[in-house]
């Protein structure tokens, strides 16, 4: 099964598509992850799409179709999940093209939907521990959890593009380029809405609920 996930940043994609990938066996392509390791690499394409990540912009089209290999690779071959991509009108035709390319179809695009001010909670309060490497939330994680990792001699450490004027800036950069989407694959009947609201296992219950049975999806 080939899916897109929609929704701003901060509503559970990320979560949602490992989750999917461990029990279902589709590869979660998130080219958020993509595109930092190539910035860690220190490619010139890999720097150009850090600082527009952690500015909260997008990146270039031009870079983010480096996907299309991807998606050709032979772990992809059964179905896969696409986090964060496509983010705009552009690269959700461009993406069409690619799939026509490679003779796939989309089977569904998943649009996880969060209130505004729960985003903005997700968001500021993620931090990760220096020390174990764990992903935390000030607001809801225990405090225990977020003790141990003092306790282990770690820091609770805030990514650049996880800071309030930033968060911000990425929200607004959704709102006006990616929630078009969603009525872009209304149009296309593939388009499936889930309350990203709860508990992670909740949530996952209703979006294994809108994707139904995989079997039936059509392989091509």
């Amino acid at each position: 099964m080939r899916i897109v996930l929609l929704g701003a940043p901060g509503s559970g994609k990320g979560t949602q598509a490992k989750r999917l990938q461990q029990d279902r066996g589709w590869p979660q392509v998130s080219t958020g992850d993509l595109l930092r390791d190539a910035a860690s690499a220190g490619t010139a394409m890999g720097l150009r799409a850090k600082a527009a990540m952690d500015a909260g912009e997008l990146v270039s089209d031009e870079v983010v179709l480096g996907i299309k290999d991807r998606l050709g690779s032979d772990g992809a071959g059964h179905g896969y999940i696409l986090d964060g991509f496509p983010r705009n009108l552009a690269q959700a035709e461009a993406l069409d093209g690619v799939l026509a390319e490679l003779d796939q179809t989309l089977d569904a695009a998943v649009h996880m939907d969060v209130p505004h001010d729960l985003l903005i909670e997700r968001l500021t309060g993620r931090r990760t521990c220096s020390q174990t490497g764990k992903l935390l939330n000030i607001y809801y994680s225990p405090p225990e959890e977020l003790q141990a990792c003092i306790d282990a001699g770690g820091e609770l450490l805030q990514r650049d593009d996880d800071r309030e004027e930033t968060i911000n800036n990425r929200l607004e950069v959704y709102r006006r380029l990616t929630e078009p989407l969603i009525d872009y694959y209304r149009r296309l009947d593939l388009l499936r809405v889930v309350s990203a609201e709860g508990r992670i296992d909740e949530v996952y219950a209703r979006l294994v609920d809108v994707l139904g049975d995989p079997s039936s999806a059509v392989e091509s």
